[in-house]
C-alpha cells in the first residue's frame, strides 16, 4: 500500500520563511520611516542656515521696505567735529538700472547683471548739502564687483549715478550739472553710489577750488546703508521673519 504524502510537513518551511521575510520587511519599513520622520523634524544643519543667510540677504533690495533700505535719518561724523544726523527727503519708486546712471554707465550695469537700483535724497543737518545715495543690486558679488570696477573711483560725478531731486523741497535745484561729488562702494551683491552737490544749485562747473570735507559726510551713509544690507543674519527659527 502506498504511503499519501503529508503536504503539511512541506507547507511549514514556507510558512517560516514568508514569516520571516514579512518581519524583516516590516523592520526595513520602521527602519525607513523612522529615517524620513527623523529628516522632516530635525532642525536646520549649520551648512543649511549659512545657505538661508546668504539667499535673504541678496534678496533685501526686493523683500525689506524702502524705508528699512533708506532710513529716515542717519548718524554721520560732522566735519566740525562731533555726530550729525542726514535726513531723508524722498525715495524714488523708480528701480530700472538705466534711469538711475548715465548712459555711458548703463550698459555696464546691464552687463554686470544689474538687477536694479533704489535711490533715495538725503539732507545734511544744516540743509546745505544734498545727497543722492543709489543702491543697486546683483545676483551675486562677482557681478557687483564687476560693475564697481566700472564706475568712476576718483570723486568725479560724471558719468555716475543720477541726481535725485524732489520739488517743492530744498533739493528741488539738485540736477545732473550740480553734482559736484560721488564715491562708490561694494560689499556682497551691492554697491552703493552716492553723488552730491549743494542745495543753492550752483553748478559743479561754477565751483572754485573743491572741498573734500564738505561731502565726506556721504561716506558714512553709503557705509551704514551698505553694512544693514550685505550684512547676512543666519535665520532665527523662533522670529516671525524666518520659516524654518
Amino acid at each position: 500500500m502506498n504511503e499519501v504524502p503529508d503536504q503539511r510537513r512541506h507547507a511549514w518551511p514556507v510558512l517560516i520563511v514568508a514569516s520571516v521575510l514579512t518581519l524583516i520587511c516590516a523592520a526595513v519599513a520602521a527602519v525607513a520611516s523612522s529615517a524620513a520622520g527623523a529628516e522632516l523634524t530635525r532642525g536646520p544643519s549649520s551648512a543649511e542656515l549659512d545657505r538661508a543667510a546668504i539667499d535673504e540677504m541678496t534678496r533685501r533690495w526686493q523683500s525689506w521696505p524702502a524705508g528699512r533700505i533708506f532710513p529716515e535719518t542717519i548718524r554721520y561724523a560732522a566735519e566740525q567735529g562731533g555726530e550729525e544726523k542726514a535726513r531723508r527727503v524722498g525715495i524714488s519708486p523708480e528701480t530700472r538700472c538705466d534711469r538711475a546712471v548715465d548712459a555711458a554707465l548703463g550698459k555696464a550695469l546691464r552687463r554686470a547683471g544689474c538687477q536694479g537700483v533704489l535711490r533715495a535724497t538725503y539732507l545734511d543737518a544744516l540743509q546745505g548739502v544734498v545727497v543722492t545715495v543709489g543702491v543697486a543690486a546683483f545676483a551675486g558679488e562677482t557681478g557687483a564687483a564687476e560693475a564697481r570696477a566700472a564706475l568712476p573711483r576718483d570723486g568725479r560725478p560724471s558719468p555716475g549715478l543720477r541726481a535725485l531731486a524732489f520739488p517743492g523741497t530744498v533739493t528741488d535745484r539738485f540736477g545732473q550739472a550740480e553734482r559736484q561729488s560721488s564715491l562708490v562702494r561694494q560689499a556682497g551683491p551691492y554697491v552703493v553710489m552716492t553723488t552730491a552737490g549743494q542745495v543753492d544749485g550752483r553748478p559743479a562747473k561754477a565751483v572754485g577750488e573743491q572741498r573734500p570735507a564738505l561731502f565726506a559726510f556721504t561716506g558714512d551713509i553709503a557705509d551704514r546703508i551698505l553694512a544693514d544690507l550685505s550684512t547676512p543674519v543666519r535665520p532665527d527659527c523662533v522670529s516671525e521673519e524666518w520659516r524654518c
